[in-house]
């Protein structure tokens, strides 16, 4: 993956000038990597001087709050004070980082949209980025945003300006988005950063814990009634499908991040080519797909979801019912096996 230079200079000379105040921006439901990429990035342009919010849209799980500057986030949604509101309007850059679309922020894309005078920078590894930016690191090759901005400050500072604190939070996101170094683009690059990182002294064995050992009984509980009550199988064992209501949820006591990697799991079986999930919000459905192969789930996510991602991981949503919802999904898989793409 070789990044733009003169993307690059361009990002350089905007940072160049002197107190700028900025936004770091991540997506609805934002997971290690948009957190991790946020923070890292905060930190890096903090010592440079400028003024740094970072704001998401709504609450990061609980597993991540062990994360050096994390208590600073902005969450959008339990803004009572309006500091998310006054921080855009004041920014002179604003950093998206992790998403291809203000329609991923949700009722803040609204309040982003106000300022139309601030430099609007995407750092992202989605398809197809579909809003207007002043400058654009988009590289759908990279197996992370964190991995994406590990190579960003290596080509403007080096990677002997990475401090341990930074080290931990990029190598969260890197951590989870490729299942700890299991799929999505392993490149050598990628575990010569991971070498970069573990060279600052950050202790590998206590991240994973912080990040997969930390979940409530609650969680454990609701996955093992997921598999077992909710997990349907289709198309001779090479498709699989679940769902959980808000009633559900409730019945076990669900957290935000609660549901995060349950859509994985189902991929784990003999022959499974095609795992979905259905998670029942106050007023949509948000569905998540994943894939093994050449099964292309950002296609089918555009196709009959209105969303999109990448072609082993994306989502999207319905608003209609739960069991509407997932009649359509399975009419789509029998499509989509009809025309030869699973």
């Amino acid at each position: 993956m070789e990044l733009s230079r003169p993307n690059i200079e361009t990002l350089r000379e905007m940072l160049a000038a002197p107190a700028r105040k900025i936004v770091t921006l991540s997506h609805t439901n934002p997971d290690g990597d948009a957190v991790g990429s946020s923070l890292a990035w905060a930190e890096a342009l903090r010592r440079m001087g400028h003024s740094v919010t970072c704001i998401v849209p709504n609450k990061y799980p609980y597993y991540l709050n062990w994360m050096a500057g994390i208590r600073d986030m902005v969450i959008f949604k339990h803004d009572d004070e309006g500091r998310a509101a006054r921080a855009v309007a004041e920014a002179d850059i604003i950093f998206c980082l992790d998403f291809h679309s203000l329609s991923r922020l949700d009722a803040l894309s609204d309040v982003i949209a106000a300022n139309t005078t601030a430099k609007r920078v995407l750092i992202d590894h989605h398809l197809n980025p579909a809003e207007p930016f002043d400058l654009m690191f988009s590289y759908p090759e990279s197996s992370s945003t964190c991995y994406l901005l590990y190579r960003i400050i290596e080509e403007l500072w080096g990677t002997a300006s990475i401090t341990p604190t930074q080290a931990e939070v990029l190598y969260v996101g890197m951590m989870t988005d490729t299942g700890n170094f299991s799929f999505s683009f392993l490149t050598p690059d990628l575990f010569r950063a991971v070498a970069a990182l573990v060279e600052t002294g950050i202790e590998v064995p206590r991240i994973y814990n912080n990040v997969y050992n930390s979940f409530t009984e609650g969680r454990a509980r609701l996955f093992g009634y997921v598999i077992n009550r909710k997990m349907r199988i289709l198309r001779r064992g090479t498709v699989a499908h679940m769902s959980l209501t808000e009633e559900e949820m409730r019945r076990f006591w669900f957290q935000q991040g609660d549901s995060e990697g349950f859509v994985n799991y189902p991929l784990t079986i003999k022959k499974m080519k095609m795992s979905a999930i259905f998670i029942e919000h106050h007023d949509f459905i948000r569905v998540s797909l994943r894939s093994r192969g050449d099964v292309d789930v950002n296609l089918f996510a555009g196709r009959y979801f209105n969303g999109g991602g990448h072609r082993n991981a994306a989502g999207g949503k319905s608003f209609d019912p739960m069991p509407e919802t997932i009649a359509r999904f399975e009419r789509a898989v029998d499509e989509f096996a009809a025309e030869g793409l699973l």
